[in-house]
C-alpha cells in the first residue's frame, strides 16, 4: 500500500489510518516553504513543530514558541507544500483547558491551511483532546516523552522503564485514541514498550526515540540532515552532513570573492 502515488494525490486522515498494518509512514518536520516543497512528495507527513524553536530559534526548550509563531511558520509550510498534509504543534500555554484549546485551535484553522493540530499528554488531556475533535479539529497526540513538560519532569527522560510506567502509558494511548484522536507520536519510549502501544491501538503510533516497531517515523529535518549538530541524540540517523556541506560551500564562496574569481564574465550583465 501506498499513501504518495504517482500523481501526487493529496492525502487525507482516511488514507493515514488505512495505512495501520499496512505502510509505515514517514513524517518528517518543515517550518518554511522552501523545505515543505521538498520533502512533500517524499513525506507522507510535514510536521510545524514546536522543535522550530530550539532549531530555527535557537532557544533551549520549546517552551517560549507562541502561536503566533506558530501560526507563521505553518502558513510558510502549507505555502510551499500546498498538498502536503500538514500538522501543527500547538505551543505551550495554548491549551490549558477546553475552552482556551478550542479557541486556539479554531484560530488556527481560521488563519492556516494545517489539517490538524498535535497535542502533548495522555489521560491528563483526553477531555481537551475529545473536545477538539468534537468540534471538528483534526488532532494528533503525543505521548511518552513530552518537550512542553521538560521543566516539570527535571529534564528529558525515557519513559516506560517500570511496569507501573508502560502501563501508564498504554493507558494514556487508549484514552487518546478514545477521545478520537487520528494518530499518537510516542517520544522516548523503551522500544517493548512502545510495541505494546502500538499494538494496544488501532490508530497509527508515530515513533521517535521508540525503536522501530512503531506504525511509522518522524524526526526534525535539521537533526536528520546533520545541519544541527550541537548535539546529535542517540535515536537520531544523520543521513547528510549539512553543516559540513554548507560550511565547505559558503568558504569557497568567501575565497572565490577574495580571489575575483567570482563574479565570472559569463556572471555579469
Amino acid at each position: 500500500m501506498s499513501i504518495i502515488k504517482n500523481d501526487f494525490e493529496k492525502i487525507s486522515i482516511t488514507k493515514i489510518l488505512k495505512a495501520k498494518n499496512n505502510k509505515k509512514l514517514t513524517m518528517i518536520t518543515a517550518y518554511d516553504a522552501l523545505f515543505a516543497n521538498l520533502f512533500q512528495e517524499l513525506a507522507d507527513m510535514i510536521l510545524v513543530g514546536d522543535s522550530l524553536n530550539m532549531s530555527f530559534a535557537g532557544k533551549p526548550d520549546t517552551l517560549s514558541a507562541t502561536l503566533e509563531q506558530m501560526i507563521y511558520h505553518a502558513n510558510a509550510v502549507c505555502t510551499g507544500a500546498s498538498k502536503a498534509f500538514v500538522i501543527l504543534d500547538m505551543p505551550f500555554g495554548t491549551y490549558i483547558n477546553k475552552d482556551i484549546a478550542l479557541k486556539n485551535a479554531v484560530k488556527i484553522y481560521q488563519e492556516t491551511n494545517v489539517a490538524a493540530v498535535k497535542v502533548e499528554g495522555g489521560e491528563d488531556r483526553a477531555d481537551i483532546v475529545k473536545h477538539l475533535t468534537s468540534n471538528s479539529i483534526a488532532v494528533m497526540g503525543h505521548i511518552g516523552l513530552m518537550p512542553q513538560y521538560v521543566r516539570s519532569e527535571g529534564g528529558y527522560k525515557v519513559r516506560g522503564k517500570t511496569k507501573e510506567d508502560e502501563e501508564q502509558l498504554i493507558k494514556d494511548a487508549l484514552a487518546i485514541e478514545k477521545a478520537g484522536a487520528f494518530a499518537i507520536v510516542v517520544e522516548g519510549v523503551l522500544s517493548s514498550v512502545a510495541k505494546k502501544i502500538t499494538e494496544a491501538v488501532n490508530v497509527p503510533v508515530i515513533g521517535i526515540g521508540a525503536g522501530n516497531v512503531t506504525d511509522g517515523q518522524v524526526l526534525v529535518w535539521s537533526d536528520m540532515l546533520g545541519f544541527f549538530d550541537e548535539f546529535k541524540p542517540k535515536f537520531v540517523r544523520r543521513y547528510l552532513d549539512g553543516a559540513t556541506l554548507v560550511k565547505n560551500a559558503v568558504l569557497q564562496y568567501r575565497n572565490d570573492v577574495q580571489t575575483k574569481q567570482f563574479p565570472s564574465k559569463d556572471e555579469e550583465y
